[in-house]
């Protein structure tokens, strides 16, 4: 059961910083905060992702690019494209190594105001914190498992990051349903979204990019939204008024 509950506070801890910090903050900057907030916001991305660590300089141009081209030969990560989810997994990952070593050229667009941590990040995305954080996980295992089924979920507690962004950029662009009509694949993947706090409504998302709730329906619950709310009520951070257009 420690196991379990483990490897649930990964998930959801992960997911959460994923989608705070590097999509609706890094990416489209539907809310602001402080200097150090932002710092704070940092660590505890890495605390969360740990060896699955993704940069929110890296993460954050790669999806602007990802909205300017969805679906095209230029999207970083597209079902239209790719043939299968591990290639799209690949090649994902050697965009994102590029953008983050500066490989290759970035337009401005994309790469204004994108929080960046550069020493943080060198040492976050090292080889040695990865190598640190699988052991770690490792060694949990091997004190707490209780069952041989249990080891199974570690190959996941490695490669959480991966996951999250898999099940919205495959998943997330070939099943479930549309609010809205789109020159682009994207699709609601649940009417409640309890596995992906909110970032299962990818329709949503695309349609109104700079929203801070993916949720249109009254059933569309965000579960990421309603803890930036609170967070706003408490002054961590401060969202951005937008005007929405059905």
């Amino acid at each position: 059961m420690t196991i379990v509950i483990f490897v649930l506070v990964l998930w959801y801890g992960s997911l959460f910083f994923q989608s705070f910090f590097l999509h609706r903050y890094a990416a489209h900057q539907v809310f602001t905060m402080s200097k150090t907030m932002e710092r704070i916001t940092f660590i505890l991305t890495w605390v969360f992702q740990g060896s699955s660590y993704l940069s929110a300089y890296g993460y954050g141009i790669m999806h602007r690019m990802h909205h300017a081209y969805t679906d095209t030969d230029m999207d970083p990560h597209s079902p239209s494209h790719d043939p299968n989810l591990f290639a799209m997994m690949w090649r994902t990952k050697t965009i994102y190594q590029d953008i983050n070593k500066q490989r290759i050229v970035i337009e401005q667009r994309f790469t204004k105001n994108v929080p960046q941590w550069r020493g943080f990040d060198m040492f976050a995305s090292s080889r040695f914190s990865r190598v640190l954080w699988i052991t770690l996980y490792i060694i949990f295992f091997a004190y707490f498992t209780t069952s041989l089924w249990q080891w199974l979920l570690l190959p996941i507690t490695f490669l959480m990051a991966p996951i999250h962004g898999v099940i919205i950029n495959w998943f997330g662009h070939i099943y479930g349903y549309a609010n809205y009509k789109m020159k682009n694949t994207s699709k609601n993947l649940f009417r409640f979204d309890f596995l992906m706090m909110g970032e299962g409504y990818h329709n949503n998302h695309h349609k109104h990019a700079s929203r801070a709730n993916f949720g249109v329906k009254w059933y569309e619950i965000d579960i990421t939204y309603l803890i930036i709310k609170l967070l706003n009520t408490f002054g961590f951070i401060r969202l951005k008024t937008v005007t929405v257009k059905e």
